[in-house]
C-alpha cells in the first residue's frame, strides 16, 4: 500500500459558496469563538495546512455547511524523481536538462 497523502479544497469550496476573498472568513470565525489574524487565514485557504486544529475544521464545516471529505480529499502519494535544481527553477524535467545530452568525457592516453 502507497503512502497517504491529501489534497485541501478550501478554496475550491468557498468559491462554490460565493466567497472569494479570504478575509470572508473573518467574522464567520469569529462568531464561532475563533481569532485568527489575516494572514493565518490567507494561509488557512491558499495553502495546504499541515496541522489544523479540530475547532477550526469544525467551524469551517459549519461556516461552509460541507463535509469533511468536501475539504479534504485522500490521495495516495506520488514517489516524485528528485529533478537537478537547474531544471527546477525552469519548471522543466530532468530530461529536458542538457545534461542528457552531454557526451561522455574522452579518456586520453598517451
Amino acid at each position: 500500500m502507497g503512502k497517504l497523502d491529501y489534497r485541501w479544497h478550501l478554496r475550491r469550496v468557498m468559491a462554490e459558496r460565493g466567497m472569494f476573498s479570504t478575509t470572508d472568513l473573518l467574522p464567520l470565525l469569529k462568531e464561532r469563538g475563533i481569532t485568527l489574524s489575516t494572514s493565518q487565514v490567507y494561509r488557512l485557504v491558499v495553502e495546504r495546512p499541515e496541522r489544523l486544529s479540530l475547532k477550526i475544521l469544525m467551524a469551517l464545516l459549519d461556516i461552509l455547511d460541507c463535509t469533511m471529505n468536501d475539504l479534504i480529499e485522500p490521495v495516495t502519494a506520488q514517489a516524485t524523481a528528485r529533478k537537478p535544481k537547474a531544471a527546477q527553477a525552469r519548471g522543466g524535467s530532468a530530461d529536458d536538462t542538457l545534461g542528457g545530452l552531454r557526451p561522455r568525457r574522452a579518456r586520453i592516453t598517451g
